[in-house]
Protein backbone atom coordinates (compact mmCIF):
# COMPACT_ATOMS: atom_id res chain seq x y z
CA UNK A 1 0.00 0.00 0.00
CA UNK A 2 3.03 2.65 0.64
CA UNK A 3 4.63 1.89 -2.69
CA UNK A 4 0.87 2.87 -4.42
CA UNK A 5 1.09 5.98 -1.96
CA UNK A 6 4.43 6.71 -3.53
CA UNK A 7 3.51 6.15 -6.86
CA UNK A 8 0.17 8.07 -6.72
CA UNK A 9 2.63 11.22 -5.26
CA UNK A 10 5.22 10.87 -7.81
CA UNK A 11 2.31 10.88 -10.64
CA UNK A 12 0.70 14.20 -8.70
CA UNK A 13 3.96 15.48 -9.08
CA UNK A 14 4.35 14.85 -12.73
CA UNK A 15 0.72 16.04 -13.55
CA UNK A 16 1.19 19.27 -11.56
CA UNK A 17 4.69 20.29 -13.82
CA UNK A 18 3.28 19.09 -16.98
CA UNK A 19 0.17 21.66 -16.84
CA UNK A 20 2.51 24.45 -15.14
CA UNK A 21 4.61 23.43 -18.32
CA UNK A 22 2.32 23.92 -20.88
CA UNK A 23 0.71 27.00 -19.39
CA UNK A 24 4.29 28.54 -19.39
CA UNK A 25 5.15 27.12 -22.78
CA UNK A 26 1.72 28.83 -24.14
CA UNK A 27 2.42 32.19 -22.55
CA UNK A 28 6.00 32.30 -23.97
CA UNK A 29 5.29 31.19 -27.44
CA UNK A 30 2.26 33.68 -27.20
CA UNK A 31 5.04 36.34 -26.05
CA UNK A 32 7.42 35.65 -29.17
CA UNK A 33 4.72 36.01 -31.45
CA UNK A 34 3.17 39.67 -30.20
CA UNK A 35 7.11 40.38 -30.01
CA UNK A 36 7.74 39.19 -33.44
CA UNK A 37 5.24 40.31 -34.99
CA UNK A 38 5.40 43.94 -33.95
CA UNK A 39 9.04 44.19 -34.59
CA UNK A 40 7.50 42.60 -38.58
CA UNK A 41 5.46 46.00 -38.41
CA UNK A 42 7.91 48.30 -36.95
CA UNK A 43 10.65 47.37 -40.18
CA UNK A 44 7.69 47.17 -42.87
CA UNK A 45 6.81 51.10 -41.62
CA UNK A 46 10.64 51.84 -41.75
CA UNK A 47 11.05 50.38 -45.02
CA UNK A 48 12.85 52.67 -47.54
CA UNK A 49 13.94 55.35 -44.89
CA UNK A 50 17.14 56.91 -44.10
CA UNK A 51 19.88 54.17 -44.67
CA UNK A 52 21.30 55.30 -41.18
CA UNK A 53 18.42 52.75 -39.67
CA UNK A 54 20.34 49.62 -41.27
CA UNK A 55 22.40 49.19 -38.23
CA UNK A 56 19.81 49.93 -35.61
CA UNK A 57 17.29 47.00 -37.33
CA UNK A 58 20.48 44.89 -37.41
CA UNK A 59 21.00 45.49 -33.43
CA UNK A 60 17.25 44.66 -33.15
CA UNK A 61 16.75 41.50 -35.07
CA UNK A 62 20.02 40.23 -33.47
CA UNK A 63 18.21 40.47 -29.75
CA UNK A 64 15.17 39.10 -31.45
CA UNK A 65 17.33 36.66 -32.37
CA UNK A 66 18.56 36.11 -28.76
CA UNK A 67 15.14 36.30 -27.11
CA UNK A 68 13.85 33.37 -29.05
CA UNK A 69 17.34 31.30 -28.22
CA UNK A 70 16.91 32.20 -24.81
CA UNK A 71 13.21 31.04 -25.04
CA UNK A 72 13.06 28.04 -26.54
CA UNK A 73 16.21 26.64 -24.14
CA UNK A 74 14.28 27.77 -21.16
CA UNK A 75 11.59 25.68 -22.99
CA UNK A 76 13.90 23.11 -23.36
CA UNK A 77 15.27 22.87 -19.97
CA UNK A 78 11.77 22.89 -18.22
CA UNK A 79 10.85 19.65 -20.89
CA UNK A 80 14.37 18.15 -19.42
CA UNK A 81 12.87 18.24 -15.68
CA UNK A 82 9.49 16.62 -16.85
CA UNK A 83 10.98 13.95 -17.94
CA UNK A 84 13.08 12.94 -15.21
CA UNK A 85 10.16 13.52 -13.14
CA UNK A 86 8.21 11.03 -15.43
CA UNK A 87 11.93 8.65 -15.03
CA UNK A 88 10.97 8.65 -11.01
CA UNK A 89 7.32 7.90 -11.56
CA UNK A 90 9.21 4.52 -13.74
CA UNK A 91 11.55 3.87 -10.82
CA UNK A 92 8.81 4.03 -8.19
CA UNK A 93 6.86 1.32 -10.14
CA UNK A 94 9.88 -0.55 -10.46
CA UNK A 95 11.23 -0.14 -6.79
CA UNK A 96 9.32 -3.22 -5.35
CA UNK A 97 9.68 -5.41 -8.28
CA UNK A 98 13.39 -5.69 -7.98
CA UNK A 99 13.18 -8.55 -4.99
CA UNK A 100 11.20 -10.40 -7.42
CA UNK A 101 13.10 -10.10 -10.04
CA UNK A 102 16.59 -10.50 -8.46
CA UNK A 103 15.14 -13.96 -7.34
CA UNK A 104 14.20 -14.53 -11.13
CA UNK A 105 18.07 -14.23 -11.76
CA UNK A 106 19.20 -16.18 -8.86
CA UNK A 107 16.81 -19.20 -10.15
CA UNK A 108 18.27 -19.34 -13.38
CA UNK A 109 22.12 -19.00 -12.12
CA UNK A 110 22.76 -22.38 -13.78
CA UNK A 111 21.18 -21.85 -17.33
CA UNK A 112 24.24 -22.02 -19.74
CA UNK A 113 25.98 -18.21 -20.29
CA UNK A 114 23.76 -16.92 -23.73
CA UNK A 115 20.78 -17.13 -21.46
CA UNK A 116 22.54 -15.11 -18.86
CA UNK A 117 23.54 -12.41 -21.40
CA UNK A 118 19.49 -12.36 -22.73
CA UNK A 119 18.20 -12.37 -19.06
CA UNK A 120 20.44 -9.54 -18.03
CA UNK A 121 19.95 -7.62 -20.85
CA UNK A 122 16.12 -7.64 -20.69
CA UNK A 123 15.53 -7.54 -16.85
CA UNK A 124 18.18 -5.30 -15.51
CA UNK A 125 16.23 -3.02 -13.29
CA UNK A 126 18.75 0.10 -13.87
CA UNK A 127 17.61 -0.08 -17.49
CA UNK A 128 15.50 3.14 -17.25
CA UNK A 129 13.39 2.96 -20.60
CA UNK A 130 12.21 6.22 -20.71
CA UNK A 131 16.52 7.40 -21.44
CA UNK A 132 16.93 8.27 -25.02
CA UNK A 133 20.30 6.28 -26.48
CA UNK A 134 21.34 8.65 -29.30
CA UNK A 135 24.22 6.33 -30.48
CA UNK A 136 22.59 3.48 -32.01
CA UNK A 137 25.92 2.06 -34.20
CA UNK A 138 26.37 -0.89 -32.49
CA UNK A 139 23.68 -2.82 -33.68
CA UNK A 140 23.81 -2.15 -36.44
CA UNK A 141 25.12 -4.82 -39.63
CA UNK A 142 28.30 -2.97 -42.13
CA UNK A 143 27.60 -2.87 -45.59
CA UNK A 144 23.83 -3.16 -45.09
CA UNK A 145 22.80 0.47 -46.41
CA UNK A 146 23.69 0.27 -50.14
CA UNK A 147 22.70 2.58 -52.88
CA UNK A 148 19.67 0.02 -53.35
CA UNK A 149 18.63 -0.04 -50.16
CA UNK A 150 18.30 3.49 -50.19
CA UNK A 151 16.03 3.42 -53.57
CA UNK A 152 14.00 0.96 -51.66
CA UNK A 153 13.56 3.03 -48.43
CA UNK A 154 12.34 5.53 -50.30
CA UNK A 155 10.11 3.92 -52.79
CA UNK A 156 8.61 2.90 -49.33
CA UNK A 157 8.03 5.88 -47.95
CA UNK A 158 6.78 7.06 -51.15
CA UNK A 159 4.23 4.72 -50.52
CA UNK A 160 3.33 5.33 -47.43
CA UNK A 161 2.98 9.20 -47.98
CA UNK A 162 0.66 7.83 -50.53
CA UNK A 163 -1.36 5.97 -48.22
CA UNK A 164 -1.38 9.02 -45.98
CA UNK A 165 -3.05 11.27 -48.71
CA UNK A 166 0.36 13.29 -48.75
CA UNK A 167 0.72 13.31 -52.01
CA UNK A 168 2.44 16.74 -52.45
CA UNK A 169 5.25 15.20 -49.79
CA UNK A 170 5.47 12.35 -51.81
CA UNK A 171 5.71 14.32 -55.29
CA UNK A 172 8.95 16.31 -53.96
CA UNK A 173 10.65 13.05 -52.17
CA UNK A 174 10.29 11.80 -55.70
CA UNK A 175 12.11 14.61 -57.64
CA UNK A 176 14.75 14.65 -55.33
CA UNK A 177 15.89 11.27 -54.53
CA UNK A 178 15.27 10.85 -58.88
CA UNK A 179 12.53 8.02 -57.94
CA UNK A 180 10.36 7.82 -60.87
CA UNK A 181 6.78 6.72 -59.89
CA UNK A 182 4.12 5.28 -62.34
CA UNK A 183 0.91 7.66 -61.95
CA UNK A 184 -1.00 4.99 -62.18
CA UNK A 185 0.38 3.90 -59.05
CA UNK A 186 -0.83 7.10 -57.73
CA UNK A 187 -4.49 7.12 -58.64
CA UNK A 188 -5.71 4.43 -56.30
CA UNK A 189 -4.54 6.12 -53.20
CA UNK A 190 -5.92 9.42 -54.27
CA UNK A 191 -9.51 7.77 -54.71
CA UNK A 192 -9.23 5.79 -51.34
CA UNK A 193 -7.90 8.86 -49.35
CA UNK A 194 -10.78 11.32 -51.08
CA UNK A 195 -13.40 8.57 -50.02
CA UNK A 196 -11.87 8.15 -46.21
CA UNK A 197 -11.95 11.74 -45.90
CA UNK A 198 -15.81 11.60 -46.47
CA UNK A 199 -16.46 8.79 -44.56
CA UNK A 200 -15.28 10.69 -41.71
CA UNK A 201 -17.45 13.46 -42.35
CA UNK A 202 -20.17 10.95 -42.78
CA UNK A 203 -20.94 11.33 -46.36
CA UNK A 204 -21.87 7.44 -47.47
CA UNK A 205 -22.23 8.73 -51.37
CA UNK A 206 -19.08 8.28 -52.67
CA UNK A 207 -18.10 4.97 -50.81
CA UNK A 208 -21.02 3.66 -51.73
CA UNK A 209 -20.35 4.13 -55.35
CA UNK A 210 -17.09 2.76 -55.19
CA UNK A 211 -18.53 -0.49 -53.61
CA UNK A 212 -21.46 -0.91 -56.67
CA UNK A 213 -18.59 -0.97 -59.09
CA UNK A 214 -16.21 -3.15 -57.21
CA UNK A 215 -19.20 -5.32 -56.49
CA UNK A 216 -17.96 -8.79 -57.86
CA UNK A 217 -14.45 -8.43 -56.32
CA UNK A 218 -15.94 -7.64 -52.86
CA UNK A 219 -18.12 -11.13 -52.72
CA UNK A 220 -15.22 -12.87 -54.27
CA UNK A 221 -13.57 -12.09 -51.19
CA UNK A 222 -16.39 -12.70 -48.91
CA UNK A 223 -16.93 -8.38 -47.93
CA UNK A 224 -20.10 -7.47 -46.15
CA UNK A 225 -18.66 -3.69 -47.20
CA UNK A 226 -21.41 -2.35 -49.52
CA UNK A 227 -24.04 -3.73 -46.89
CA UNK A 228 -23.05 -2.31 -44.38
CA UNK A 229 -22.76 1.24 -45.91
CA UNK A 230 -26.06 0.83 -47.66
CA UNK A 231 -27.32 -0.34 -43.63
CA UNK A 232 -25.76 3.12 -42.72
CA UNK A 233 -27.42 5.03 -45.17
CA UNK A 234 -31.00 3.54 -44.48
CA UNK A 235 -30.44 4.44 -40.70
CA UNK A 236 -29.05 8.15 -41.65
CA UNK A 237 -32.70 8.52 -43.19
CA UNK A 238 -33.87 6.97 -40.04
CA UNK A 239 -32.81 9.48 -37.96
CA UNK A 240 -35.08 12.03 -40.04
CA UNK A 241 -38.19 10.87 -39.00
CA UNK A 242 -41.30 10.21 -40.48
CA UNK A 243 -40.81 12.89 -43.06
CA UNK A 244 -37.94 10.57 -44.59
CA UNK A 245 -40.17 7.46 -44.31
CA UNK A 246 -41.37 6.88 -48.07
CA UNK A 247 -37.54 7.12 -49.12
CA UNK A 248 -36.66 4.97 -46.40
CA UNK A 249 -38.87 1.93 -47.76
CA UNK A 250 -37.83 3.24 -50.94
CA UNK A 251 -33.85 2.45 -50.15
CA UNK A 252 -35.09 -0.86 -48.78
CA UNK A 253 -34.74 -1.85 -51.88
CA UNK A 254 -31.34 -1.88 -52.01
CA UNK A 255 -30.94 -4.72 -49.22
CA UNK A 256 -32.64 -7.17 -51.45
CA UNK A 257 -29.06 -8.77 -52.99
CA UNK A 258 -27.80 -9.31 -49.09
CA UNK A 259 -30.88 -11.18 -48.01
CA UNK A 260 -29.44 -14.06 -47.76
CA UNK A 261 -26.69 -13.32 -45.70
CA UNK A 262 -27.70 -10.51 -43.71
CA UNK A 263 -31.58 -11.81 -43.01
CA UNK A 264 -31.69 -10.52 -39.19
CA UNK A 265 -29.76 -7.35 -40.05
CA UNK A 266 -32.56 -6.46 -42.23
CA UNK A 267 -35.43 -7.29 -40.33
CA UNK A 268 -33.61 -5.25 -38.02
CA UNK A 269 -33.98 -2.35 -39.87
CA UNK A 270 -37.24 -3.24 -40.66
CA UNK A 271 -38.85 -3.50 -37.79
CA UNK A 272 -37.49 0.20 -36.85
CA UNK A 273 -39.71 1.48 -39.02
CA UNK A 274 -42.69 0.92 -36.41
CA UNK A 275 -41.05 3.80 -33.94
CA UNK A 276 -40.30 6.36 -36.59
CA UNK A 277 -43.23 8.71 -35.04
CA UNK A 278 -42.07 8.49 -31.26
CA UNK A 279 -38.10 8.48 -32.77
CA UNK A 280 -35.62 5.83 -33.15
CA UNK A 281 -33.47 7.25 -29.73
CA UNK A 282 -36.99 6.68 -27.65
CA UNK A 283 -37.11 3.30 -28.83
CA UNK A 284 -36.02 -0.43 -28.57
CA UNK A 285 -33.64 0.44 -31.47
CA UNK A 286 -31.30 2.56 -30.53
CA UNK A 287 -28.56 0.94 -30.60
CA UNK A 288 -28.73 1.71 -34.41
CA UNK A 289 -27.14 5.15 -33.45
CA UNK A 290 -24.15 4.22 -32.26
CA UNK A 291 -21.18 6.35 -33.39
CA UNK A 292 -18.91 4.15 -33.19
CA UNK A 293 -20.42 2.29 -36.48
CA UNK A 294 -18.62 5.01 -38.41
CA UNK A 295 -15.30 4.28 -36.98
CA UNK A 296 -16.24 0.92 -37.74
CA UNK A 297 -17.02 1.49 -41.83
CA UNK A 298 -13.66 2.95 -42.16
CA UNK A 299 -11.79 0.27 -40.87
CA UNK A 300 -13.41 -2.19 -42.90
CA UNK A 301 -13.42 -0.06 -45.80
CA UNK A 302 -9.74 0.56 -45.30
CA UNK A 303 -8.83 -3.25 -44.93
CA UNK A 304 -11.41 -4.17 -48.31
CA UNK A 305 -10.32 -1.87 -50.27
CA UNK A 306 -6.10 -2.30 -49.17
CA UNK A 307 -7.37 -6.61 -50.08
CA UNK A 308 -8.38 -5.24 -53.57
CA UNK A 309 -5.18 -3.80 -54.53
CA UNK A 310 -2.88 -6.58 -53.31
CA UNK A 311 -2.17 -4.01 -49.85
CA UNK A 312 -1.74 -4.51 -46.62
CA UNK A 313 -4.26 -2.83 -44.15
CA UNK A 314 -1.08 -0.96 -42.39
CA UNK A 315 2.21 0.87 -44.27
CA UNK A 316 4.97 -1.43 -44.17
CA UNK A 317 7.11 1.95 -43.13
CA UNK A 318 4.85 2.04 -39.96
CA UNK A 319 4.86 -1.99 -39.11
CA UNK A 320 8.82 -1.67 -39.55
CA UNK A 321 9.38 1.51 -37.55
CA UNK A 322 7.36 0.40 -34.43
CA UNK A 323 9.15 -3.33 -34.65
CA UNK A 324 12.29 -1.01 -34.61
CA UNK A 325 10.76 0.62 -31.41
CA UNK A 326 10.01 -2.23 -29.90
CA UNK A 327 13.34 -4.51 -30.61
CA UNK A 328 16.29 -1.59 -30.43
CA UNK A 329 16.19 -1.43 -26.67
CA UNK A 330 16.55 -5.16 -26.02
CA UNK A 331 19.28 -5.25 -28.77
CA UNK A 332 21.02 -2.15 -27.28
CA UNK A 333 20.95 -3.72 -24.12
CA UNK A 334 22.16 -7.31 -25.00
CA UNK A 335 25.02 -5.80 -26.88
CA UNK A 336 26.59 -3.64 -23.97
CA UNK A 337 26.59 -7.05 -21.94
CA UNK A 338 28.29 -9.05 -24.32
CA UNK A 339 31.26 -6.17 -24.65
CA UNK A 340 31.25 -6.07 -20.77
CA UNK A 341 31.21 -9.47 -20.74
CA UNK A 342 34.23 -9.67 -24.02
CA UNK A 343 32.18 -12.53 -25.72
CA UNK A 344 31.50 -11.09 -28.94
CA UNK A 345 31.43 -14.06 -31.40
CA UNK A 346 28.42 -14.38 -29.45
CA UNK A 347 26.50 -12.18 -32.19
CA UNK A 348 27.66 -12.55 -35.67
CA UNK A 349 25.02 -10.19 -37.36
CA UNK A 350 24.50 -12.18 -40.51
CA UNK A 351 20.77 -12.34 -40.89
CA UNK A 352 20.16 -12.64 -36.78
CA UNK A 353 19.13 -11.77 -33.93
CA UNK A 354 21.47 -12.98 -30.46
CA UNK A 355 17.81 -12.98 -28.36
CA UNK A 356 14.27 -13.71 -29.15
CA UNK A 357 12.12 -10.49 -29.29
CA UNK A 358 8.74 -10.39 -28.55
CA UNK A 359 6.93 -8.20 -31.07
CA UNK A 360 3.31 -8.98 -29.93
CA UNK A 361 0.78 -10.30 -31.63
CA UNK A 362 -0.65 -7.44 -33.71
CA UNK A 363 3.17 -8.22 -35.78
CA UNK A 364 2.09 -11.92 -36.33
CA UNK A 365 1.71 -12.26 -40.30
CA UNK A 366 2.43 -15.50 -41.29
CA UNK A 367 2.34 -19.31 -39.34
CA UNK A 368 5.50 -20.43 -37.91
CA UNK A 369 6.19 -24.19 -37.22
CA UNK A 370 8.63 -25.42 -34.87
CA UNK A 371 10.13 -28.79 -35.47
CA UNK A 372 9.12 -30.82 -32.33
CA UNK A 373 12.00 -33.57 -32.82
CA UNK A 374 15.30 -30.83 -33.38
CA UNK A 375 13.12 -28.16 -31.85
CA UNK A 376 14.03 -25.74 -34.29
CA UNK A 377 11.89 -23.47 -36.37
CA UNK A 378 11.57 -24.76 -39.91
CA UNK A 379 12.50 -22.29 -43.18
CA UNK A 380 12.64 -22.41 -46.53
CA UNK A 381 15.86 -24.25 -46.71
CA UNK A 382 14.24 -26.69 -43.64
CA UNK A 383 10.26 -26.73 -44.91
CA UNK A 384 7.76 -28.96 -42.13
CA UNK A 385 7.30 -32.67 -43.69
CA UNK A 386 3.93 -34.86 -43.36
CA UNK A 387 4.54 -38.02 -42.70
CA UNK A 388 2.31 -40.90 -43.89
CA UNK A 389 0.40 -41.14 -40.91
CA UNK A 390 -0.39 -37.32 -40.14
CA UNK A 391 2.18 -36.24 -38.23
CA UNK A 392 4.49 -33.47 -38.71
CA UNK A 393 8.52 -32.81 -38.84
CA UNK A 394 11.06 -30.88 -40.53
CA UNK A 395 12.90 -31.76 -43.48
CA UNK A 396 16.57 -32.17 -41.72
CA UNK A 397 14.67 -34.42 -38.85
CA UNK A 398 13.72 -36.49 -41.38
CA UNK A 399 17.05 -36.98 -43.14
CA UNK A 400 18.09 -37.27 -39.85
CA UNK A 401 15.49 -40.54 -38.38
CA UNK A 402 15.35 -42.78 -41.77
CA UNK A 403 17.94 -45.93 -41.51
CA UNK A 404 17.87 -47.67 -44.60
CA UNK A 405 14.23 -47.28 -47.09
CA UNK A 406 12.08 -47.24 -43.92
CA UNK A 407 11.55 -44.95 -41.37
CA UNK A 408 9.46 -44.89 -38.32
CA UNK A 409 7.72 -42.64 -36.96
CA UNK A 410 8.52 -40.62 -33.86
CA UNK A 411 5.10 -40.75 -32.38
CA UNK A 412 3.01 -43.80 -33.31
CA UNK A 413 4.74 -46.62 -34.35
CA UNK A 414 3.69 -46.83 -38.47
CA UNK A 415 6.44 -47.31 -40.35
CA UNK A 416 6.88 -45.62 -44.05
CA UNK A 417 9.16 -44.92 -46.63
CA UNK A 418 10.83 -41.54 -46.89
CA UNK A 419 10.22 -40.71 -50.37
CA UNK A 420 6.01 -40.72 -49.21
CA UNK A 421 6.98 -37.41 -47.02
CA UNK A 422 4.67 -34.52 -48.20
CA UNK A 423 6.10 -31.30 -48.10
CA UNK A 424 3.65 -28.57 -46.08
CA UNK A 425 2.89 -25.20 -46.85
CA UNK A 426 1.45 -22.51 -44.44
Amino acid sequence: MDQCVTVERELEKVLHKFSGYGQLCERGLEELIDYTGGLKHEILQSHGQDAELSGTLSLVLTQCCKRIKDTVQKLASDHKDIHSSVSRVGKAIDKPLLGFCAMLLISYSHANEFGHLATEAGTDPSTDATNFDSDISSVGIDGCWQADSQRLLNEVMVEHFFRQGMLDVAEELCQESGLSVDPSQKEPFVELNRILEALKVRVLRPALEWAVSNREMLIAQNSSLEFKLHRLYFISLLMGGTTNQREALQYAKNFQPFALNHQKDIQVLMGSLVYLRQGIENSPYVHLLDANQWADICDIFTRDACALLGLSVESPLSVSFSAGCVALPALINIKAVIEQRQCTGVWNQKDELPIEVDLGKKCWYHSIFACPILRQQTTDNNPPMKLVCGHIISRDALNKMFNGSKLKCPYCPMEQSPGDAKQIFF
